[in-house]
C-alpha cells in the first residue's frame, strides 16, 4: 500500500548471552500507515524497546524484513542507513538529549548540519519555524538549563520535526515530566498528528496511550493486541482536575 510508512514482516531479534539465547522479538508483522498515531505498549522485557530500536534504524533484526517509507532497510550500507535515519525519522527521547551549552535554536538546527545542500540562513529559518510550531519561538536563544522540563521536551520535538521526517519516534516522551506538562506535550503530538505527521511512541502508561488512535501491545516478543482507540484526547475540563505536580517531585 502506498500510504504504509513502516512495514515489518516476520521480524525476529535474538540476542546471545554466552550459551543463552534471548528471544526479544518472535515474528512481528506490523504496518503503520501515514498519519497514524500509535502507542507501542508492554511491560519490561516485552520487546517494545527492541522493536523501536529496529524501526528507528538503530539496530538490525536477526531475521525478517523492514521497509521504511518503501525502502528495504536490509539492503542499505552503514552510510546509507545513517542518511535514511537522519532524513526520514525524527527522534524524541525521555531524557531530551539536548546539548547543554547550545541554545534551543542551535539544538534544533543539529539534524540539518548533515545536509551540505542547506545554507546557514535556511537552517536558521527552518529551525525557527520548527520552534514556532511547538510554541517556543520566544525562547529560541535560551540554553536548556534556562528552560523547564516541558520546554526542553518541546525543543526536542522541534528538533525531530526540522527535517520534515516521514515519522516521529518518541521513546517514553513524558517519562521525566509532571502530569500537567505531560498533557501539554501529548497535546502537541496530537496537533502534529492532525497535520498528517505519523507519530509512534513507546509508553507503559495507559493514560498517555489514550491520546493516540492506535494501541499495539507487546508481550514476550509478540504482538498481543492491536486496537483502535476511539477517544484519543483528554477533555480540557478534565485537565483542570489533574493536580499540579512539580518536576522536582518526579525526579
Amino acid at each position: 500500500m502506498k500510504d504504509v510508512i513502516i512495514s515489518t514482516q516476520h521480524l525476529i531479534k535474538t540476542y546471545k548471552m554466552g550459551d543463552l539465547e534471548v528471544h526479544a522479538l518472535r515474528g512481528i508483522d506490523l504496518d503503520i500507515h501515514k498519519s497514524d498515531f500509535v502507542a507501542i505498549m508492554g511491560k519490561s522485557g516485552s520487546g517494545k524497546s527492541t522493536f523501536m530500536n529496529i524501526i528507528g534504524c538503530l539496530d538490525i533484526p536477526t531475521k525478517g524484513s523492514y521497509f521504511l517509507d518503501g525502502v528495504d532497510v536490509e539492503k542499505l550500507n552503514k552510510d546509507q542507513l545513517a542518511q535514511l535515519r537522519n532524513l526520514k525519522i525524527g527522534f524524541v527521547f525521555q531524557s531530551f538529549n539536548l546539548l547543554s551549552r547550545t541554545s534551543a535554536l542551535e539544538n534544533v538546527e543539529l539534524p540539518l548540519m548533515y545536509n551540505n545542500k542547506i545554507s546557514s540562513s535556511t537552517m536558521r529559518e527552518k529551525a525557527m519555524q520548527a520552534l514556532e510550531s511547538v510554541g517556543l519561538a520566544d525562547r529560541s536563544h535560551h540554553l536548556p538549563n534556562q528552560l523547564s522540563g516541558g520546554e526542553q521536551q518541546r525543543v526536542a520535538i522541534a528538533r525531530a520535526l526540522v527535517n520534515n521526517p516521514v515519522v516521529i519516534l518518541a521513546d517514553e516522551p513524558t517519562g521525566n515530566l509532571d502530569t500537567r506538562t505531560s498533557v501539554e506535550v501529548m497535546d502537541i503530538f496530537q496537533q502534529l498528528n492532525k497535520k498528517g505527521i505519523t507519530v509512534v511512541i513507546v509508553t507503559h502508561e495507559p493514560d498517555i496511550a489514550a491520546y493516540t488512535n492506535r494501541n499495539v501491545s507487546f508481550k514476550d516478543g509478540r504482538i498481543l493486541k492491536d486496537i483502535q482507540v476511539e477517544k484519543s484526547r483528554i477533555a480540557h475540563d478534565e485537565l483542570l482536575l489533574i493536580p499540579a505536580i512539580s518536576e522536582e517531585e518526579t525526579i
